[in-house]
């Protein structure tokens, strides 16, 4: 690659980074990025270098969040190890999936969350007035790890947003913290993906350090904008970003 196409890759690991910080789906900006400026690059190559970038990203913001959020660490840590491990089984399903019929599914569950969260603006504003039991916490940051850490290993973008939508509508927690405790998740499904494909080769290791600084930078941004800006803020970044995903994965399947 030319020096140029290192500095679009640097500017959209950066931008990732924010968005992801923020609400997630920051590999929707990697990825078709190196794509488009590695057009031979395997896919498995691609996703294993994003991990690489994201993973530093979302240990950036877990570590800014945990600053000023309340986290529910005995919950939250063993939801990241139980990520890491159905994203590391995500990635290694990654050939045997037909992805051209997971996108649009995909797409269906990204346009339900746009109009959910627009039609029920209280939703992620506020904390609910009854506090979720210890049980239902540890229960639903079990099944969202589970589930979302599969995804992330078989597809990935999106998935930072699919935490957050699921802490906020089944626990009632706000924004904010829900952004926090679904980058402590991410962080799990990012580290599982990882170190899957890192044991296949399936990394660019100059590349993706190269993207991690970036990605940092990003995220260190994005995560203290979020805090600074509250919950109001970053309902609306989620549904831009949602229906950019939506728009985005539209065009890689019937573009």
């Amino acid at each position: 690659m030319q020096l140029g196409d290192w500095a679009v890759l640097l500017v959209a690991a950066a931008a990732a980074g924010w968005v992801d910080a923020v609400v997630g789906g920051g590999g929707l900006i990697i990825l078709p990025t190196l794509f488009l400026v590695a057009p031979g690059i395997a896919p498995q190559t691609a996703l294993g270098t994003n991990k690489l970038a994201a993973l530093a990203g979302t240990t950036t913001a877990v570590i800014t969040f945990a600053r000023k959020v309340p986290m529910q660490w005995r919950a939250l840590l063993p939801g990241a190890v139980i990520a890491a491990i159905t994203a590391a089984c995500g990635a290694a399903a990654v050939s045997l999936i037909d992805r051209a019929l997971f996108i649009p599914l995909v797409m269906v569950v990204l346009v339900g969350v746009a109009v959910f969260v627009t039609l029920r603006p209280a939703v992620g504003l506020t904390m609910a007035t009854h506090p979720p039991t210890r049980r239902r916490v540890i229960l639903v940051v079990a099944l969202a790890a589970g589930l979302i850490g599969l995804y992330d290993g078989l597809l990935g973008p999106g998935t930072g947003t699919f935490l957050i939508i699921a802490f906020a509508t089944l626990l009632g927690t706000e924004f904010v913290r829900a952004a926090a405790m679904a980058k402590v998740i991410n962080c799990g499904s990012n580290v599982g993906a990882l170190l899957f494909l890192g044991a296949t080769g399936h990394i660019l290791w100059a590349l993706g350090a190269a993207m991690a600084v970036a990605n940092v930078a990003g995220a260190l941004v994005g995560s203290r904008m979020a805090l600074v800006r509250g919950a109001g803020f970053v309902r609306v970044v989620l549904l831009v970003v949602v229906m950019v995903m939506v728009v985005s994965l539209g065009w890689q399947q019937f573009g």
